[in-house]
């Protein structure tokens, strides 16, 4: 087409696709929902005055005009398998050892990725042009879902690339947010129709249906994390797929990632599980798969599941309740956290009467108010969070929850983090807050204090005697044995707990200090780079970012806390009464033959073992990696290095066989 008006539906159309891109998969949108309604309008009146322009993959196509008579069954061409499910991290390391054993001698490296709870489904593409979806069905054989996939916004119609593969089946999950499942509910009490249950049933419900402008009305959505059948993949990693999937237009799972060691990728899992509160979407576990593609074809499939790939999945359990009452709590850095007070329901064999709403955003978003019915779940041995408010059962009493403006405690005007969501008391010394700091002061992963337990402190605080955790040290045993239920021998105990404990070393101290964003890993890490208190109190914030798992925003925050009047103050008052301020194994770090250099070990070693060599890099002062970037001083390639090799090479960055890093690593 050479005609003004077809480059104008051209332009309009490209300039769509890319405006969906930005807001449904970069979620960053660049104009108004307004300005994009424009665009769309105006689209529209073009192609309905050019009806023999319009072309299948335009935006103006997501809804066909038409019902099907029923789901026509289409054969997979390669099988969706089941996937072998694991309910404990026990047996989640078994899985582990079975695949590296199969992989006897090879560097495996793990993704890992959220479990949707969905409906799943295969969307294929043939020079980057949608022809087909289809459900799982048996495995085997699963319905034409074609004319609903198109009505998915962040399921493109054409993929966004110039060169697309030949052929590219991608799988994945199709499901419905929460907080359209609240707005779906509220029409449908309007309507005077049945509400639903959960989004899963939405979901699955929907994409079955013969009229695709019904099923557009849910306004579902699908996340992709798996591979069909395909030709002209570039990808040799998962990790790198997933780039690939992002760079076509398309919706990858969040929060995905890979990581060199088994046990890295199971402290993720365990992290990413105290972060579903966070979601707009239902999670019924985490997956953890083999990361390299052709490692996954040599370990191949069993009858039912393929072996490079587990869920790690957990029991969830839903539960309809009333919301009593908002309080607010202050933690030990200030941070205001709002707790839901709930009408008790049984959830998982326990009594659920409390659940935190985690901040003032979340209540927001949630829209989440005194007297609503409320959906909480407990997901496993995870706490209690609320899903979702039954917005159609709430009445026109109803008010918006108003975050407190002082501190419940102290009285003093909260304020809120620059760019964050927390909102806190800036009073350091807010009796709440002094509380909450030396009761973790005196925890396990900090001080390790015995005897010190939360009652201890409330009374310590309450009756002046501790007002610091120096105080900590000058406590007398007086003082001590005037403690309600605190006898002679209770008495000796304690102080001699708190006098032990002078001797956790830099790393413990660092932690137990309530340093903000500071944790028991990176005051490890702190402490192991610098040796001493006196070390790191010198550095500036430039030198302390520069340490791998630190970066920009911890290192601002140590450092003002460490050369604060008041930092100064309490880290002088420690030293004084004789605390340990040195790392338990101080490592010259300046002599070390690897200090500040980054190593990426890649490929089958034959003298080493992964752990080995990178425990080596870490003894010589040096840094392990587990991927290449411009930051990478030197690749220890064995057999079969494969991606990282090749970025490496562009990158110019120095190769070395197992050898060159022995030679490297003995010289002078």
């Amino acid at each position: 087409m050479s005609d003004p008006v077809a480059d104008r539906l051209n332009a309009l159309r490209e300039e769509l696709r890319y405006h969906d891109r930005k807001y449904y998969v970069e979620a960053d949108a660049v104009i108004s929902d307004h300005e994009y309604d424009h665009l769309m309008t105006e689209l529209k009146q073009l192609e309905a005055e050019h009806p023999e322009w319009v072309t299948q993959d335009s935006p103006t196509q997501r809804v066909g005009e038409q019902t099907v008579e029923g789901l026509d069954k289409v054969e997979h061409r390669l099988p969706m398998l089941s996937i072998e499910n694991t309910y404990s991290m026990e047996e989640l390391q078994q899985f582990a050892t079975r695949t590296e054993k199969l992989l006897e001698g090879e560097t495996i490296e793990w993704s890992v990725e959220l479990k949707i709870d969905g409906v799943a489904a295969s969307v294929i593409y043939e020079n980057g042009q949608l022809v087909r979806a289809v459900t799982r069905g048996d495995g085997q054989v699963g319905d034409d879902i074609t004319r609903n996939i198109r009505t998915i916004v962040d399921v493109p119609l054409r993929l966004t690339t110039d060169s697309p593969p030949v052929v590219f089946e991608i799988r994945g999950e199709v499901y419905m947010r929460n907080s359209d499942l609240v707005v779906l509910n509220e029409k449908q009490q309007d309507a005077g129709e049945a509400v639903y249950k959960n989004t899963r049933n939405v979901a699955a419900g929907s994409i079955r249906l013969l009229d695709p402008k019904l099923c557009a009305e849910r306004n579902l959505r699908m996340f992709c994390h798996g591979i069909g059948y395909c030709e002209g993949l570039e990808s040799q990693t998962y990790d790198g797929f997933l780039k690939d999937v992002r760079s076509f237009g398309l919706s990858p799972t969040p929060h995905a990632k890979s990581f060199s060691k088994f046990g890295e990728a199971t402290e993720y899992a365990e992290e990413l599980t105290k972060r579903l509160h966070e979601l707009d979407f239902e999670v019924d576990g985490l997956v953890l798969k083999v990361d390299s593609l052709d490692q996954r074809e040599r370990l191949g499939n069993t009858a039912k599941s393929p072996r490079w790939v587990a869920a790690y999945k957990w029991e969830k359990y839903e539960e309809v309740t009333t919301l009593r009452e908002i309080r607010v709590q202050v933690g030990k850095t200030g941070a205001i956290t709002p707790v839901a007070e709930l009408e008790p329901v049984q959830l998982a064999g326990t009594t659920v009467s409390r659940a935190s709403l985690h901040n003032a955003e979340e209540i927001g978003r949630k829209d989440i108010r005194v007297s609503d019915t409320v959906v909480v779940e407990k997901a496993g041995k995870i706490i209690p969070h609320i899903v979702r408010v039954e917005k159609h059962l709430r009445d026109d009493t109803s008010v918006p929850y108003e975050f407190p403006t002082t501190c419940p405690e102290c009285g003093t005007e909260l304020t809120k983090d620059k760019g964050g969501v927390y909102i806190r008391c800036p009073e350091y010394q807010c009796p709440a807050q002094l509380k909450e700091r030396i009761r973790y002061f005196a925890s396990r992963k900090a001080m390790d204090i015995e005897g010190l337990g939360d009652k201890l402190v409330d009374q310590l605080v309450a009756g002046e005697m501790v007002a610091s955790f120096g105080d900590l040290y000058r406590l007398t045993f007086d003082q001590a044995v005037s403690l309600e239920r605190m006898g002679k021998k209770s008495a000796d105990s304690l102080l001699d707990g708190i006098s032990e404990s002078r001797n956790r070393g830099l790393g413990r101290l660092l932690n137990a200090l309530s340093i903000r964003h500071v944790g028991t890993r990176v005051a490890e890490v702190l402490a192991g780079h610098f040796g001493t208190m006196d070390a790191l109190q010198q550095a500036t914030v430039e030198e302390i970012g520069k340490i791998h798992e630190v970066g920009d925003t911890i290192a601002q925050s140590v450092h003002d806390f460490l050369n604060d009047q008041r930092g100064i103050d309490l880290i002088d008052d420690l030293r004084s009464i004789g605390l340990d301020m040195a790392a338990a194994k101080t490592l010259a770090v300046e002599n070390a033959k690897f200090a500040g250099k980054a190593f990426v070990v890649t490929g089958t070693l034959h003298k080493y073992t992964r752990d080995e060599i990178q425990d080596r890099i870490k003894s010589l002062g040096g840094r392990a990696s587990s991927s290449v970037s411009k930051k990478t001083d030197y690749l220890v390639a064995g057999e079969n290095a494969g991606s990282k090799l090749s970025k490496a090479e562009k990158l110019g960055i120095t190769i070395l066989s197992e050898e060159e890093f022995d030679l490297l690593a003995s010289g002078d």
